[in-house]
């Protein structure tokens, strides 16, 4: 049914007002007007009497001047949302100065002691809200206000118990809206982040140098998704930039050599085709001339012509096939850089700061990421261990099975570490069969007891050779480091603990 005019819904409104007897005034005029249209007209803010109200409220306490400058502003917006808290608080706080002195600074004779929230707690609740509102991002105005008039509220003295807690109700539920949109959003941008790198992947087929880079941010776009995880693959990523622009720079000139070459080499053939049709030329003349002559005196010259063009194409002819191939040797060492080049930029890609064989940091790699660690470590106060572990028997290993063997125990020591490793735990590759482990808030008798886990966890998981089952140990020296020490000096710590550890019977861990 198509809604009815304005016009025609007022016509009858009139009407029906004369009809009935009743007297033209707004309320009866708006009554049937809503009667006749079937839908009812929201009712005015009644901005008049609650300003009324305002004039006689008490404001003699702190809180009840801020409960006082609250209902202005809900007024002068017509927020009735504000004005409901606003009353409530009223309601908590009492309207007499004394039940308002109760509530804010204990009970007066002959009045019921009112529950406050202590003022310590108050401040922890503002601090974790200010706290949450960074990660909720600026669209949701709303939830914004409603978390300044809470914190305002809890900051206030002696903010009422009742009221924090249909406060704090209805800003958690806000909350939980907030944060399943932004949970959403950080779900949505990660898949488009995947989508960019895979058409990147896609789309530079022939760039394999650009592989490198696309698996690293594929694997940052991948939850969980860590800050620490975050500034290990951009510091990668930079190293892998500069590298690859420079070897992409001297492919780019070994190409262009290489398009100067083949320009050279076109020129040379087009030279020599134009000498060879002038030598055709010359021959079909002299061939005319002859066949025209009558005397020998009138055949020598042109013979002599002729000898003079063959000798001269034999020379072009010597100075050309010289020429090309030198460019041809010329353009297969161009060729031949380019290749060597583009090998360059993917091992570049693969090993900037991994160790290509077991996937580990490299030395570059821990030298960064203990840089880093130590810097967070003091600047929040708290613990980190290092671990230096060692292979035991590894020369034995590689004699009796081979080092091919060898590098896949490495391989699997690799394997088990970071599958018992917690995601902030960070392996490094050493030495030959040395390894690194940095453990993030962990004091030193909690390390002692990571390494001895990683010891068990080796022992149920024994590494396969062909038939052959091979039991892998490792010594390890594990400290924690000190307030003004240097990673080198950890090491060097860690070195000797784990010296004691293989001169002890092996297969140990030793705490320094």
């Amino acid at each position: 049914m198509a809604e009815r005019p304005a016009s025609e819904i007022a016509r009858e409104t009139l009407k029906q007002l004369a009809a009935r007897r009743l007297p033209p005034t707004p309320d009866h005029y708006r009554a049937l007007y809503e009667e006749i249209s079937g839908a009812r007209t929201p009712a005015p803010f009644p901005e008049a009497n609650l300003r009324g109200i305002l004039r006689v409220l008490p404001a003699q306490t702190p809180a009840q001047k801020r409960l006082l400058d609250q209902f202005e502003r809900a007024v002068a917006q017509k927020d009735w949302a504000l004005l409901q808290n606003v009353m409530v608080g009223y309601a908590g706080l009492g309207l007499s100065p004394d039940a308002t002195a109760a509530a804010a600074g204990g009970a007066q004779p002959g009045t019921p002691d009112m529950a406050t929230l202590p003022e310590e707690l108050a401040e922890l609740l503002a601090r974790l809200i200010e706290t949450t509102l960074p990660a909720l991002g600026e669209e949701d105005l709303r939830i914004h206000d409603m978390a300044q008039q809470f914190v305002a509220f809890l900051r206030a003295p002696a903010p009422a118990l009742s009221t924090v807690q249909r406060m704090l109700g209805d800003f958690s539920y806000r909350l939980s809206f907030a944060t399943e949109e932004q949970a959403a959003i950080r779900a949505r941008l990660l898949e488009l982040l995947h989508m960019v790198f895979e058409n990147i992947a896609v789309l530079s087929a022939d760039d394999r140098w650009l592989q490198g880079q696309a698996e690293a941010l594929q694997s940052a776009a991948t939850p969980p998704i860590t800050l620490r995880r975050l500034d290990g693959v951009q510091n990668r990523l930079k190293d892998v930039i500069i590298k690859q622009a420079e070897a992409h720079g001297r492919s780019l000139e070994a190409q262009e050599q290489m398009k100067a070459l083949l320009a050279s080499f076109i020129e040379r053939l087009a030279k020599m085709t134009a000498a060879s049709g002038s030598y055709h030329e010359t021959m079909e003349r002299c061939a005319t001339q002859i066949g025209q002559a009558a005397t020998l005196e009138e055949i020598a010259p042109v013979l002599q012509e002729a000898m003079q063009a063959t000798r001269n194409m034999a020379l072009d002819s010597r100075l050309m096939h010289a020429e090309l191939e030198e460019l041809r040797t010329r353009t297969e060492q161009r060729q031949e850089e380019i290749v060597r080049l583009q090998e360059e930029l993917e091992q570049v890609s693969a090993q900037a700061r991994h160790d290509p064989l077991t996937g580990a940091l490299n030395r570059k790699g821990l030298d960064e990421a203990m840089e880093r660690e130590i810097a967070r470590a003091r600047r929040i106060g708290a613990p980190l261990c290092l671990a230096l572990l060692d292979l035991d028997n590894f020369k034995e290993l590689n004699d009796r099975l081979g080092h091919v063997s060898g590098d896949a125990a490495l391989v699997h020591l690799a394997e088990v570490a970071r599958a018992v490793m917690r995601p902030q735990d960070l392996l490094a590759r050493y030495g030959g069969e040395e390894f690194v482990l940095l453990l993030p808030d962990t004091a030193l008798e909690s390390g002692v007891t990571a390494m001895k886990r990683l010891q068990r966890e080796l022992s149920t998981r024994l590494f396969l050779q062909g038939r052959e089952k091979v039991l892998i140990t490792f010594s390890a020296g594990v400290v924690q480091l000190q307030d003004t020490e240097t990673s080198t000096e950890a090491l060097l710590r860690a070195d000797a603990a784990m010296y004691l550890a293989k001169r002890a019977g092996k297969n140990r861990v030793v705490a320094a």
